[in-house]
């Protein structure tokens, strides 16, 4: 694993699509829960790379806006950069932009994980439920 270190940032765009929109009168527009998935998923690229086989991260906390619409067919920009890193809990400053306003600022928390004691714990939940 390489050292995962406060500034380590990652950006992915997204067009919003059908599938990324909600209706508001006669507008398709971004809707916050893929706001939240598009946060996430960059966040999780960050770590990805520096994680070795077998981890993954989970996330914690999220704490975002959501102020400007974003119209079906613009293109939406995340940056998540690392703020923080506490042993697995790691911290990150969070920007979504489209082409013309800020959509979204806050931060996310994300744990890293070891796939396999996360996989028994799932397994003994599965077991508890069923």
């Amino acid at each position: 694993m390489s050292e995962i270190t406060v500034g380590t940032s990652y950006t992915l765009e997204r067009v919003v699509g059908d599938d990324d929109c909600t209706t508001r009168g006669e507008h398709q527009i971004f809707a916050t829960p893929d706001l939240v998935l598009l946060v996430e998923a960059a966040a999780i690229a960050a770590l990805a790379q520096h994680l070795p086989e077998g981890q993954s991260s989970v996330g914690s906390h999220i704490n975002i806006t959501h102020v400007a619409p974003t119209l079906k067919g613009q293109t939406v920009t995340a940056v998540t950069t690392v703020t923080e890193v506490d042993r697995r809990r790691v911290e990150f400053s969070v920007e979504v932009r489209d082409e013309i306003d800020t959509v979204s600022t806050g931060t996310h928390e994300r744990f890293i994980v070891d796939l396999d004691k996360f996989g028994e714990r799932l397994n003994d939940k599965v077991l508890r439920v069923s």
